[in-house]
């Protein structure tokens, strides 16, 4: 299910992480070839991206809330 990104943090690992407006987290990592967002490399470029959809796995499965 598409939901909107809110916000980001970063996790204990200093990965970020955005939070959904479905209320659950999902990483948003920049490890090419297999993952490719360099987007979460710099501030300004995160912030654009705030209102854009992911695909939340978490909502298809019927997860309770991560926060």
């Amino acid at each position: 299910m598409l939901q909107a990104i809110t916000g980001y943090h970063l996790d204990d690992e200093n990965h970020w992480v955005a939070r959904l407006k479905c209320l659950h987290f999902q990483h948003v990592r920049h490890q090419p070839p297999f993952i490719n967002r360099p987007w979460v490399l710099q501030r300004e470029t995160r912030e654009a991206m705030l209102g854009q959809q992911l695909d939340c796995k978490k909502c298809d499965h019927g997860e309770l809330a991560d926060y």
